[in-house]
């Protein structure tokens, strides 16, 4: 195998393939990227760890064909730190060097017939714009649990129905939805499935910039997949097995009590007064007629307040958060306005987005938040 190819071509794929790599792979091989010149001038680089693969498509002076198989990681970040001039990479008995300018690095084979066969991709379910699948995911995954001893939680509920998708994600504490439209392959396209957070964030930040990403599905015919396709760049991973809890029954019918308050300055205002919050205390939000006061800390603690304007419709009522998830469903909100929906002190918060202080809420996007009990 023999090819050359642009630096920043290379590093860019490499770095892309090799980003799910395992630290601790249960097998040496698992740990390479394997890279395949063929006689038409495509370099293609896959890796693979039993539940994610990626592939990338880049094309190359190509020399000699041939397959190797070296490690991820020690590829990205050589080729990361290469000089900006083309690269050449041979493979030299069980050795593959690669040259750049004065610089020149030896890296050793794997075996590469001990590597597994990947995953194909599903076939195209539909397609969905780039730019908006990133927002979406964005909006979603930050209330997906992040311990990986409750699995199911640790996924996003994806529910198709024709040319509407739904994203749902919960860690018991908040809950987010998110509505979005897609062009199906088929009309009336129907289906549920449960992907990694993690895998569907990576794959919204890599593959979502622009253009169109094509989705495929494929359930119920023994290995469950998820795959995503988009600028010659191809990743698949498998579906989350369970039960999804029926989460969508939490949100309320009607809230006799909202507010709209100035997203930034509430933002803003949240992270100041979050300072004197200690580990595991709330920080609390009282609504009024025109404003809402914002404190934390008690007693012989440090303390801090600061009064926003606000529309309240209804009765006074104060509510506390924990700040951090307070803060992540304001920053997805993405729009001027938020409006906060409350049907007791105690009970879960609904927040959505408003372009203005007296506008219509929208209910694209809908964040769920349990509030922490207070005395006083």
């Amino acid at each position: 195998m023999k090819f050359r190819v642009e630096r920043d071509v290379l590093a860019d794929a490499v770095t892309w393939t090799a980003r799910t790599l395992p630290t601790r792979p249960p097998a040496p091989v698992l740990a390479g990227v394997r890279i395949e010149a063929d006689a038409q001038g495509v370099i293609n680089l896959a890796s693979f760890d039993y539940e994610t693969s990626a592939r990338s498509e880049i094309p190359a002076e190509v020399a000699e064909p041939g397959t190797v198989l070296v490690s991820g990681r020690l590829l990205a970040e050589i080729s990361r730190a290469l000089p900006n001039k083309p690269v050449d990479v041979a493979l030299e008995g069980n050795k593959v060097v690669v040259t750049c300018g004065a610089s020149r690095f030896t890296l050793l084979t794997m075996p590469v017939d001990e590597y597994p066969a990947l995953p194909g991709l599903p076939e195209v379910s539909g397609t969905v714009s780039g730019d908006a699948f990133t927002h979406a995911v964005a909006q979603v995954t930050v209330a997906a649990s992040r311990d990986d001893t409750l699995p199911l939680l640790t996924g996003v509920r994806v529910e198709i129905e024709g040319e509407r998708i739904t994203l749902l994600s919960t860690d018991r504490y908040r809950l987010a939805l998110r509505e979005l439209t897609w062009t199906p392959a088929t009309p009336g396209f129907s289906a549920v499935a449960l992907v990694r957070a993690r895998t569907l964030s990576d794959v919204a930040k890599s593959l979502g910039s622009g253009g169109l990403v094509n989705v495929g599905l494929s359930t119920g015919q023994g290995l469950d997949l998820v795959g995503f396709e988009a600028g010659g760049r191809q990743t698949t991973s498998q579906l989350v097995e369970g039960d999804y809890p029926a989460v969508r029954r939490l949100f309320p019918d009607s809230t006799p009590i909202h507010a709209v308050v100035a997203t930034a300055p509430l933002i803003e205002a949240a992270k100041r007064v979050s300072l004197v919050a200690e580990r595991n205390t709330p920080i609390r939000l009282s609504f009024s007629d025109g404003q809402v006061v914002l404190d934390a800390g008690h007693g012989d603690d440090a303390q801090a307040s600061e009064a926003l304007e606000a529309v309240l419709v209804g009765e006074d009522i104060a509510v506390a958060f924990n700040p951090q998830f307070l803060l992540d469903g304001l920053g997805a909100l993405g729009t001027d306005f938020v409006r906060l929906s409350f049907t007791h002190p105690n009970k879960p918060v609904e927040f959505t987005g408003q372009g203005s202080l007296d506008g219509e809420d929208d209910s694209a996007y809908r964040y769920l938040l349990v509030p922490i009990r207070f005395t006083g």
